[in-house]
């Protein structure tokens, strides 16, 4: 099952609300909007990517709760990006000024930046040029850090603000640099399976 997108212009221009609608009656599907105004389904993901998912955002909410830097977001948040694209990272992190110069409603909805920090986890159903065209895309709408983590081949790409992506080959951890200070993502459980990680 590989992801799906679907052309609606320019038959059709799918608002936010329109959007916003849509997901609210398919809570079942996996759902972004892309900046041509594409309908992208996504596939739910398979166990393996589910508990990869869990750990990424447990351990990066519990360093956010500690340091009361921002916001942590899990891979259900929508954000809507300055080029109208509204994407949803596997995991995500915002500013703490960022988040609080949002009104209440603007927070209430899909949220109307790019995050400062994001993660995607590739799963066995996505095709890696996708994934990295998501990566350039954050980063072209004000990204600072991300990382692409793929178990598949055992590599993270880190994405920086104006910068080339930076390939690691297994590593055991990654660092959140000066974005997110003290901030250490230990990688065990997460490049590996959980029968490896036993």
């Amino acid at each position: 099952m590989t992801t799906l997108a679907i052309a609606l212009q320019p038959t059709l221009e799918l608002t936010d609300e329109q959007f916003e609608e849509i997901c609210r009656h398919n809570r079942d599907l996996r759902l972004e909007r892309s900046a041509r105004g594409e309908l992208i389904i996504m596939p739910p993901t398979g166990g393996e990517t589910g508990r990869r998912n869990l750990k990424l955002g447990t351990r990066l909410c519990l360093w956010n709760e500690q340091t009361g830097l921002g916001e942590a977001f899990d891979s259900s948040t929508g954000f809507k990006l300055p080029n109208g694209a509204i994407r949803a990272p596997d995991a995500a992190w915002v500013r703490r000024d960022r988040w609080q110069a949002l009104t209440p409603q603007q927070r209430e909805k899909f949220i109307p930046l790019c995050p400062d920090f994001a993660i995607e986890l590739r799963s066995p159903t996505d095709e890696l040029e996708d994934v990295r065209a998501k990566m350039c895309e954050y980063q072209d709408n004000g990204l600072q850090l991300g990382w692409l983590i793929d178990p598949q081949t055992r590599t993270v790409e880190i994405y920086r603000a104006q910068q080339d992506p930076e390939l690691l080959i297994n590593p055991a951890t990654l660092s959140g640099e000066n974005l997110l200070p003290g901030f250490s993502l230990d990688l065990s459980g997460i490049l590996t399976s959980s029968l490896e990680s036993e």
